[in-house]
């Protein structure tokens, strides 16, 4: 399997751009790293296009646009804000990712996002929610990336990415220096996590106390993806039919499948529940935008290791789901 999970992920997911998007995909490379401290993740998108992505869309049918990578600058002033590290750098590079993703919606394109860390998903839903104010978003990931520079264990932002988005949050997040350009506009209805298994203790309580719709890998144990998908689709559709924003975290697979990311969490997504997820997507209809992050290609062993999602990490489960109480 020469592009491993990510290949048919996308594919099936991309699928749906059929019945609305005109067969016209738009590709963005974020090659970005500062939300988080391991190098690497910013050589993501060429890996993803090496391993042949624009080739398999074309021969789908699909008019695939590929505009290149963004080019992000570091600020040689950018104090941490509290323990935040590179807020500044952060922040105006999601301001210009905003602006590409709002771009490429805007022409009636469906867009992949190539990451990258997650801190991209800020400027990346912001920018098309520019587009599509009452799109929805699922969030897949290992991951809730729902800490605030107050409950922050690390203070890197690719964990606070959600925190910007929610209305619901806006009395509990302070100014971080580069974000004055957003607000936040999201609301905690709007909002499903799939593949949960480390959460930290502050984002526990933010997801309980908002009544966020989660599914953690013990949810998807007990229900099986296929409820899963069923919920997850009627809670954010139910009322209206609106655009879908995918932000998938390639850490959400278990890391014997996608080994090459910076944050590895044992019992992940197998291969066969990930591509259910995009199945149930793709039978939408309504897919708008997908991000795919957070692949750190120097983190595989060899380089058919990267090119199958890349010697498997040995990650940390650091919360047993167990302890969760989901």
């Amino acid at each position: 399997m020469s592009f491993g999970p990510l290949s048919r992920l996308l594919r099936f997911t991309l699928s749906s751009c059929q019945q609305n998007r005109s067969h016209s995909v738009a590709v963005l490379g974020a090659p970005f790293s500062k939300g988080q401290k391991r190098r690497g993740v910013e050589h993501g998108p060429k890996a993803i296009r090496d391993a042949g992505l624009v080739e398999r869309l074309s021969n789908l049918d699909y008019a695939v646009h590929d505009f290149g990578d963004l080019t992000f600058k570091h600020l040689e002033k950018d104090e941490h804000f509290m323990h935040v590290p590179f807020p500044r750098t952060v922040g105006r590079a999601n301001q210009l990712l905003s602006g590409a993703v709002s771009g490429a919606v805007g022409a009636g394109h469906t867009c992949i996002m190539l990451g990258g860390d997650h801190s991209l998903a800020i400027g990346s839903v912001e920018g098309h929610a520019q587009q599509c104010p009452d799109l929805c978003l699922i969030w897949v990931d290992a991951h809730a990336d729902i800490n605030t520079p107050l409950t922050s264990p690390s203070g890197n932002l690719h964990g606070q990415s959600v925190a910007f988005l929610l209305k619901d949050l806006q009395n509990k997040m302070p100014e971080v220096p580069g974000f004055s350009w957003m607000k936040p506009f999201l609301s905690a209805r709007d909002l499903v996590y799939i593949g949960l298994r480390d959460v930290d203790p502050g984002e526990h309580i933010i997801l309980k106390t908002l009544g966020i719709q989660y599914f953690s890998m013990r949810d998807i144990d007990r229900m099986g993806i296929q409820r899963v998908m069923e919920v997850t689709l009627d809670h954010l559709l139910a009322r209206k039919q609106r655009p879908i924003h995918l932000s998938f975290d390639i850490d959400a697979f278990d890391p014997s499948l996608a080994p090459a990311t910076g944050t590895p969490v044992n019992g992940g997504l197998t291969y066969r529940e990930g591509i259910y997820v995009t199945e149930e997507i793709h039978n939408t209809g309504l897919l708008s935008v997908m991000d795919v992050v957070e692949v750190n290609p120097t983190l595989g062993a060899t380089p058919e290791a990267v090119d199958s999602d890349f010697s498997k990490q040995n990650g940390l489960d650091h919360n047993d789901p167990e302890n969760l109480d989901y």
